[in-house]
């Protein structure tokens, strides 16, 4: 049987009536989840939380952990992926129009926390007649949503993947957060979040991509991989790689998004409001 029969090409929309409270009190009207599909549909399911600039489609950004025998079998387990709140792949987000508005959110997009992102997932799963979750696994920014799965919905969770994240955010994180902040904000075509028309923040948003990816990666890593070898007579061949990869995301991305969900990022702490991260973790 071939893992095509089990896909969902399509994604998907659910959308939710408000009003929706978020963590920080203030409301959406409504919210609409993009989300996409593996499998047969079943009561039990695994979860796959995508990082910072992802969307639903994840069987290509994860491409090689789906298929047959694989860990993302579509044969063997109902698949669940959603983009999420604050998102610019279909799930309400910046780029979204609120009902009645000409324009879009913007800046004006209200703060949303990482708890947020996890209790619209599970109005989704709902919707899905899901009632366990035997995995929910993610990386990165996608980590932070599986823990706060298993704190929020521990009798919804039978086991978690965190890759890459802590239980909560360093103020290494932070800093970097902030200094793609800047980088954003800063751009001669960003004003009060707003963009010049025809244009976007594409200098600070690419500036932004190469702050990140400098932090994806170690020393070692950019020595063993570039070292200090040229692309062109004046350009190094980590500089290409990092314009190259700012040019991509500019060519995908919201700007206002990417504040969105790095302000998230920086709101993730499994402690707050709870007690100590160590008692939070032992649970």
């Amino acid at each position: 049987m071939s893992l095509k029969r089990w896909i969902s090409d399509q994604t998907e929309f659910l959308d939710i009536e408000g009003p929706i409270i978020l963590e920080s009190g203030e409301t959406l009207p409504q919210v609409r989840i993009a989300y996409r599909t593996w499998g047969r549909p079943r009561p039990n399911a695994t979860l796959v939380c995508h990082a910072l600039t992802g969307s639903a489609d994840a069987d290509d950004w994860w491409a090689d952990l789906f298929g047959p025998g694989r860990a993302l079998d579509p044969e063997q387990v109902y698949i669940v992926c959603a983009n999420v709140l604050g998102g610019c792949y279909g799930t309400t987000g910046p780029t979204s129009r609120a009902s009645g508005a000409f324009e879009p959110f913007g800046a004006t997009f209200p703060e949303v926390t990482i708890r947020d992102i996890v209790h619209t997932q599970a109005r989704l799963l709902d919707h899905l007649e899901i009632d366990t979750l035997d995995l929910v696994v993610g990386g990165s920014m996608g980590a932070m949503q599986v823990l706060e799965w298993a704190v929020l919905y521990p009798d919804r969770v039978t086991a978690i993947a965190p890759i890459a994240a802590g239980p909560t955010q360093s103020a290494w994180g932070i800093a970097l957060s902030e200094a793609q902040r800047q980088a954003i904000k800063t751009d001669s075509n960003y004003a009060d979040g707003r963009y010049a028309l025809g244009a976007g923040p594409a200098r600070g948003l690419a500036a932004a991509r190469a702050i990140a990816m400098i932090s994806y990666r170690s020393p070692h890593n950019f020595e063993s991989r570039f070292a200090r070898e040229k692309a062109e007579e004046d350009t190094f061949e980590v500089q290409s790689y990092l314009r190259h990869q700012g040019e991509r995301l500019v060519d995908r991305f919201d700007a206002n998004t990417y504040l969105t969900l790095i302000a998230a990022m920086d709101s993730h702490d499994v402690g707050r409001g709870r007690g100590t991260v160590e008692s939070v973790l032992q649970s």
